[in-house]
Parts: C-alpha cells; sequence; structure tokens
C-alpha cells in the first residue's frame, strides 16, 4: 500500500527581522533585570567606578594639570567639554556590567560637567542692544574672497573685523564691503571695518615682529566704544613636542596688557584667539573679559573648524558693555565659521 507523504511548509519569511526587532526591544529588559537580591552589583565595575572618578577629577581640577609637559592643561582646557562624551559611554558599561558602583560613580563626572557647562545648553538670547558685531578669520588660502565678505556683511553688523588677510586678497575684500562699510582699516593680517567713524586707529604689539592686532575707536550712535582685532599665534600638536603653545601664550599676555590699559572704557574684541574661554594660557584677557557666547549665546557655539566644529576659538569679548545675543553664522570658503553678537553699549538706562 503506498503511502502519501505529506510536508508541511512554514513560513519563515521575515523571521530573522523579526527576532532581531524582538531582540533589541528586549535590551533594556536585559540591561536592568536580575538586580535584585545579587550583592555582586556592588563588587562588580570598580575599574569603571575608579576611571569615573578619575574623568570627574580632571575636569572638576583641570586647572591643576601642569603646562609643564607639554602644555597638557591648556590642551585638556581646548577640548574639555568633549570629555563629556565619555559619561554615557561609562553608563552603558555600566549597565552591561550590572555595577552600581559603577553608575553611582558615574553621577560624579555628570554633576562637574553640568556645573562646567550645564548653563550653556540653554538659550540665553536676549532681545535689544544697540551694535552688532561680527569678527571672521578667512583663511590665507580661501579661494572665495568676494564671496566671503559678502557672506559676513550679510549678517547686517554694524562692525567687521578679519583675520588672517593676505596683501593680494585685501583689495578683494576692500571692493566687496566699500558699499556697505564706510570705514576702514587694514593693519597687517587684521583689518576692521565699520558703518560708524574710526578714530585712534593703530596696530597693537604682541611681540610677534610683524602685526596681527589693531585697536581703533569707533564713535557709534551709543558712544564711543574701543574696538581690537586680534589673531593670536597658531597652536600645534606635535608628538615630541606636546601641545605647542608658547608664542601664542606669550601674545595673549601681551593683548591683555594692552586692553588693561585702554583708556575707553567700553571695549570689544574680536577675533581668532586660537584658544577657548576655558584655557588658562588666555587669562590676561578672559579675567577682565566677558565673552558674549557665554553670557547670551545659545550653545556651545562651536567655530572650528567650519566642517566640523569642536571648539571656540574665535571670540567676542566685552568690557563695560552689555552682550544681549551671540551666534555663529553659516560657513564660508573658510576653515572657520564667522562669529557675531548684538550688544548694549549704552548702559546707562540697565
Amino acid at each position: 500500500m503506498a503511502q502519501q507523504a505529506y510536508v508541511t511548509e512554514t513560513d519563515s519569511g521575515g523571521s530573522e527581522p523579526d527576532r532581531r526587532e524582538s531582540g533589541l526591544r528586549r535590551l533594556p529588559g536585559r540591561l536592568v533585570s536580575g538586580w535584585r537580591g545579587d550583592p555582586r552589583i556592588w563588587r562588580r565595575g570598580i575599574v569603571l567606578a575608579a576611571v569615573a572618578v578619575v574623568l570627574a577629577l580632571v575636569m572638576g581640577l583641570h586647572a591643576r594639570i601642569p603646562n609643564a609637559i607639554g602644555n597638557l592643561g591648556s590642551l585638556t582646557e581646548t577640548f574639555l567639554p568633549w570629555l563629556g562624551l565619555l559619561i554615557p559611554v561609562l553608563v552603558l558599561l555600566g549597565l552591561v556590567r550590572k555595577s552600581a558602583t559603577a553608575l553611582i560613580a558615574v553621577l560624579l563626572p555628570a554633576i562637574v560637567w553640568l556645573n562646567l557647562f550645564g548653563g550653556q545648553l540653554s538659550d540665553k538670547t536676549g532681545s535689544g542692544g544697540d551694535l552688532t558685531v561680527a569678527t571672521h578669520n578667512v583663511n590665507a588660502d580661501n579661494t572665495d574672497p568676494a564671496g566671503t565678505a559678502q557672506d559676513v556683511a550679510a549678517s547686517g553688523a554694524d562692525v567687521v573685523a578679519l583675520e588672517e588677510l593676505t596683501a593680494d586678497a585685501v583689495p578683494t575684500y576692500e571692493k566687496a564691503l566699500a558699499s556697505t562699510y564706510k570705514y576702514h582699516s587694514v593693519q597687517g593680517t587684521v583689518g576692521l571695518w565699520s558703518k560708524y567713524p574710526l578714530s585712534g586707529v593703530r596696530s597693537v604689539d604682541i611681540q610677534l615682529g610683524w602685526t596681527r592686532a589693531m585697536r581703533a575707536a569707533v564713535t557709534t550712535p551709543a558712544g564711543q566704544v574701543a574696538v581690537y582685532v586680534a589673531h593670536l599665534p597658531s597652536v600645534r600638536v606635535k608628538m615630541e613636542a606636546g601641545f605647542t603653545a608658547r608664542q601664542r601664550d606669550k601674545s595673549a599676555n601681551a593683548l591683555g596688557e594692552a586692553i588693561a590699559d585702554e583708556p575707553v572704557q567700553k571695549v570689544v574684541l574680536l577675533g581668532d584667539l586660537n584658544g577657548t574661554m576655558n584655557d588658562r594660557a588666555l587669562r590676561a584677557i578672559t579675567a577682565q573679559m566677558r565673552s558674549t557666547q557665554g553670557a547670551s549665546g545659545s550653545g556651545m557655539g562651536f567655530s572650528w573648524p567650519a566642517s566640523f566644529p569642536m571648539a571656540r576659538i574665535d571670540q567676542i569679548m566685552v568690557k563695560g558693555i552689555e552682550p544681549m545675543s551671540s551666534w555663529t553664522l553659516p560657513e564660508t570658503g573658510s576653515d572657520h565659521l564667522p562669529v557675531a553678537a548684538r550688544v548694549k553699549v549704552d548702559t546707562s538706562a540697565s
């Protein structure tokens, strides 16, 4: 008697993606399961906890990291906000290891980071103001100086500072900005363009041997303002020397002295300082001036490199003037982003 075999087919189409999706949905449950009644949650993850404590100490005591070896302190301070990226990594590893000790320890760097940078996460932008300023390192190798100048002028700034100007490109910038800015002066590789009259224009010696800083008094409708434009020396990270910034630090001190001796009470500093507000090497400047981004910006305001900004080394700083808002401008043909700020010169009614 012949037997007939029957084959039953099972539809397995899509089962693998379904299993993966189901696995992902169950992942949070697996991470938090098995904690209750497990005494090992306090013994596991000791190394992770130690890393979290070290991270908190590095961020909290960054000012004590010595610069004697490769300017390690300044290098750390330049990219200090980015250390916060290690916090969620430590949290995830703590969950994977099922370590209560590690997760509690991670609270330390989280608190320190929020204390240092939490205020920058909020939007402090205000309204009002009577003067808009902008600064841009245009890059000596910029292939479109005319377009870059037009982009910066389109910001509506009353006063514009440009750094890293080459002798060949200066006529192009002058021509592109002439219709918007009646007054201007170029000193060495830095320049200032203004809708309002300039006086007392001079170069500022920042001990380089050539001119990369200038000063001018701008007579605005709200009062006279001393405007400094500066491009401090570049820093380099070298395998054999670390974070080399000695010349930058020397120039920063000279610029700080010049600003401290300024007779005009209201001062604006515009420029590429090749350092962040956290960098102790700029203390001669930052100790006497306020960052418009820190006081009235939204977010970190990173300006360099333009393709993927990681640090704010292009600064607008004020003294005797109230910052109202601060922001970065769209990318131009430079490797830096332009930055701008709206400030209140006449603070008599504040």
